[in-house]
């Protein structure tokens, strides 16, 4: 009727009127959240942390352009802490909002030892909190990977707008390769297209995967193609499990496709990231690869992890340069200018917070 009255109905509405609504159980675990886990923050982890005595930490921050990830590791690798929160286009105001949850849980009983920044903005972190070490996500996702897994050979790591393979050999990088291009196998297109079937991805996505008998055929091309065929299996008659399962698997093919691509991959094989939560992904990942994977224990803090022990590592007993849980005040000012200096042309914001100048928002290494 819409098609013959020219009106334009978002598929979601169409879903909506061809399926029963969806119960949404309580949360499971094991469903996971590839990417932001709501507008507060998510406690990932709490490791040996009584509530009373004195708390030596490193400190290692992740920001990202989906979420900026905290992890506090006493000096022998213990999680005492770990923080999730979704960036939501702020990067300043989620620092600032990190550090104080740290401040608000520990107050004058943490002393950190050293600050480790990773992630797409980690300069921009790095100047505002006064970091001792700064590192690129692959040798923070290696760390924080090795940190569990001394033995692993392969690390798929998937995130909310970018994937990253690491092959690894005797415990160092021997091949790596980033995607910040294709979104077709990243967590916010796998959220995008859970809102679209009206489901909750942290929620009722695994629990209704798991249910499928013959998940959907839905290819591993880009997301158009993915979202047309989404569209097409609907209307052949398949149901919500059969599409749910498809899209993980979809999500996973393309990675393995269009990242890992003629890499090899080893026998011991961690997944890390925030999809890794995902227990519908992580069985398609071992359907396609024909053997059980690993999933890192805090996979969401897997970079912040990575990084905290990186500075543990180098800090060898120097002070830091850590200007505090309050360094990141809530008075600064941005510009924006699109960089020219190669065809990315990004679009790059310049933060001045008091005497401090950082950028923020480049792909460009």
């Amino acid at each position: 009727l819409a098609a013959r009255r020219g009106t334009r109905l978002p598929l979601a509405r169409v879903l909506e009127r061809l399926q029963p609504p969806v119960s949404r159980p309580a949360r499971n675990e094991s469903s996971g959240e590839p990417v932001a886990a709501g507008p507060s923050a998510v406690q990932d982890a709490v490791g040996s942390d009584d509530g009373r005595s004195p708390v030596e930490a490193f400190l290692g921050i992740a920001l990202g352009s989906v979420s900026t990830d905290f992890a506090l590791l006493r000096p022998d690798g213990t999680l005492v802490d770990g923080i999730y929160l979704p960036t939501r286009g702020r990067p300043i105001e989620v620092l600032g909002e990190g550090l104080g949850m740290l401040r608000e849980r520990f107050g004058t009983r943490l002393r950190v030892l050293g600050v480790g920044t990773t992630g797409s903005g980690r300069h921009l972190a790095a100047r505002l909190v006064g970091a001792d070490l700064v590192r690129n996500e692959i040798t923070a996702q290696l760390r924080g990977a090795l940190r569990y897994f001394p033995d692993a050979e392969s690390i798929l790591e998937i995130g909310g707008q970018d994937s990253k393979y690491v092959r690894v050999e005797h415990g160092r990088v021997a091949d790596f390769t980033m995607n910040k291009v294709c979104a077709a196998g990243t967590g916010s297109f796998l959220e995008e297209q859970c809102e679209n079937l009206g489901l909750d991805v942290k929620t009722a996505f695994a629990p209704l995967a798991a249910r499928s008998a013959t998940p959907a055929e839905l290819g591993a091309r880009c997301t158009v193609f993915m979202e047309t065929e989404l569209v097409n299996a609907r209307r052949a008659g398949a149901d919500l499990a059969d599409l749910t399962a498809g899209l993980a698997l979809a999500v996973a093919r393309n990675y393995l496709q269009k990242v890992v691509a003629h890499r090899p991959i080893g026998r011991n094989v961690v997944f890390q990231g925030g999809v890794a939560n995902n227990a519908a992904v992580r069985n398609a990942f071992e359907r396609l690869l024909g053997r059980p994977i690993e999933v890192h224990p805090h996979a969401g803090l897997s970079g912040a992890i990575g990084v905290a022990l990186l500075a543990c590592d180098a800090q060898g007993g120097r002070a830091t340069r850590f200007k505090g849980l309050d360094a990141v005040g809530a008075t600064y000012d941005t510009q924006t200018f699109e960089c020219k200096h190669c065809e990315n042309r990004c679009d790059v914001t310049v933060v001045n917070v008091g005497d401090t100048r950082a950028h923020f928002g480049d792909t460009c290494e």
